[in-house]
């Protein structure tokens, strides 16, 4: 066992289980699967329990009532009785703890109609610790599920958690309850004790770069630290009006922190770095960075992710960006600190690099990020907002021509645009944002759009999680050479196993949401047929009984297709 994977067999029935960030990837495999194979039962013992538990499942084999009623909001069926039929499942722990969680998958059979028979079982354990390096590198998602299930069930489809224009939301009353914590999952977690905890030291000042800037509690806090407080806030196109929630909050800050220490400027084009930079008496200490903008859509709606790096070598690389921004923005993207990458090593810890934005040659950072893709062995998975706006450049191309490869990937866009979207066995390489609207399948319920605006907002892109090769960039660099060349904005590349695996999880989680999602638009009511055995109905979804049963091909025929995506799948994850 490694601090981020373990992995076992018995029988012929594979598992191995991999650490995300407050979640764990079970990934499953069987060698043989029998006729009468029916999926897998998954039972947990969290830390502190006496016993194992079995997780639900939202499917079953029948429903005793019409299935929108059968499953009423909530995952009713215990795995023991409806097994995943899935070849990797992510477990979220409904209250997490910091220790060891021990799982136990069992194979189960359906000889006969209705009858389940337990088949080979393997146990094992691994710690889920909240913090991925202590004292250097804590990394935090936004939950991104707003158009979920999760959000129909726990939150009843409630539209009235964001403004319903960005400009309004510094005087926008929050809802009472749990929804923004819910929703900002870690980033939300991260910002808001960076920002507490500036805010109640006074030993500490903070210097502040913003884009979208409306989240009224931020900007409350904020307003808290007082003459503690530098920022350089975006002033670009829908920023620049004095009516615009940028503009409200560089005024009310100006009044907290005095007019000298509050900046409004764009760069060439955008000042679009998110960014916090704690320091103790004059000293850069720690930073905060990522995709996540310091909004409500950023926070609570969109895919994001934030990182805090407890390091002075890095912090004070983001400062100086900032001390330059804040004095002499024209010269940035020639100046030393924008025509290099920065490494900070420190012993024991992960490598990382840094590079910030604009300068004059955008494959300066480009360029890396294009051959990591080239150059994968295993897979590569990425989530590029606007990737799809890109027409060429580094990532763009080493992106079109991953689609043109059996190498096993997995890529997240807001949109489809021009991208290509089938690898060569078929199957998809690439999803954009979706929801379920109206033809949500039973038992599935009609899902929140999550108002008008971009959705996937990430931008990382990780290469060859499960080998000692493995890399991740991520920050608010688009990855676009224009953005490059013309933005401010950050980039990080961290040398890391352990990193990249929460990412490459993390990408797996919103790819499978969007993809059932994709899948689903348009599908109500058709019928699909494989090797001219019927398949079940869209309109409605069951597990699967075994063929001799159901007289349906069977539920993991595809996963055992010589040479596809799927196959490539099953056995990546499991072992």
């Amino acid at each position: 066992m490694t601090a981020f994977s373990n992995v076992a067999e018995s029988a012929g029935l594979h598992v191995k289980l991999w650490r995300g960030e407050r979640m764990c990837l079970i990934g499953l495999d069987v060698d043989e699967p029998e006729p009468d194979f029916v999926g897998f039962t998954i039972e947990v013992r969290s830390p502190g329990q006496s016993a194992f538990a079995p997780l639900r499942n939202r499917l079953n084999f029948n429903y005793n009532q019409p299935a929108a009623k059968a499953v009423n909001g909530y995952r009713n069926f215990l795995s023991t009785e409806a097994p995943f039929q899935k070849f990797r499942w992510i477990h979220f722990p409904y209250d997490p703890k910091a220790g060891n969680y021990i799982y136990r998958v069992t194979k189960q059979h359906m000889p006969t109609d209705g009858k389940l028979v337990a088949g080979a079982s393997v146990t094992l354990d691994i710690p889920l610790s909240p913090v991925i390096y202590d004292n250097f590198l804590d990394i935090g998602f936004t939950r991104n599920f707003a158009s979920s299930q999760a959000y129909v069930d726990k939150y009843g489809n409630n539209t009235k958690v964001i403004p319903p224009k960005a400009d309004a939301g510094l005087k926008f009353k929050k809802v009472s309850g749990d929804v923004y914590q819910w929703l900002g999952f870690e980033a939300y977690e991260l910002i808001f004790n960076f920002l507490d905890e500036v805010a109640r030291d006074k030993s500490l000042t903070l210097d502040f770069f913003a884009y979208d800037l409306n989240e009224p509690d931020i900007v409350d806090r904020l307003k808290k630290i007082g003459g503690r407080l530098r920022a350089i806030i975006d002033d670009s196109g829908t920023h620049k009006p004095a009516t615009s929630a940028e503009s409200q909050a560089a005024k009310i800050l100006s009044g907290s922190a005095g007019a000298g220490n509050v900046k409004r400027m764009h760069f060439r084009s955008l000042q679009h770095n998110k960014v916090l930079i704690a320091k103790r008496n004059g000293l850069p200490e720690k930073v905060l960075f990522g995709s996540t903008n310091f909004s409500f859509r950023g926070i609570y709606i969109q895919a994001n992710n934030a990182m805090v790096l407890h390091a002075p070598e890095a912090a004070t690389l983001y400062e100086n960006a900032f001390s330059l921004a804040f004095t002499d923005p024209s010269s940035f993207s020639t100046n030393p600190l924008s025509r290099q990458w920065h490494l900070v090593n420190i012993a024991s810890m992960p490598p990382v690099h840094l590079c910030f934005s604009p300068h004059e040659d955008s494959d300066l950072s480009l360029n890396p990020v294009g051959a990591a893709i080239d150059q994968a062995t295993s897979s590569v998975f990425f989530a590029i907002a606007f990737l799809y706006q890109t027409k060429s450049g580094p990532v763009r191309d080493a992106v079109d021509r991953l689609m043109k490869k059996k190498l096993f990937s997995y890529g997240i866009s807001d949109q489809q645009g021009t991208l290509t979207v089938k690898k060569p066995d078929g199957s998809i390489g690439t999803v954009r944002y979706s929801y379920l609207a109206s033809k949500a399948p039973e038992p599935f319920k009609a899902e929140w759009s999550g108002g008008s605006g971009i959705h996937e907002h990430d931008k990382f892109v990780v290469t060859d999680f499960n080998l000692p090769t493995a890399k991740v960039f991520t920050g608010s660099s688009n990855l676009s050479p224009s953005g490059e060349e013309n933005n401010g904005d950050n980039l990080i590349m961290i040398e890391d196993q352990r990193v990249a695996t929460s990412y490459a999880i993390e990408a797996l989680r919103i790819f499978d949401h969007l993809h059932f999602r994709m899948r689903m638009e348009g599908a109500k009511g058709k019928k699909a047929k494989s090797k001219g055995k019927k398949k079940a109905a869209a309109d409605t979804l069951a597990l699967q009984k075994p063929e001799a049963i159901s007289g349906q091909s069977p539920w993991f025929e595809s996963f055992y297709q010589e040479g596809t995506q799927a196959e490539n799948d099953r056995k990546l994850f499991s072992h």
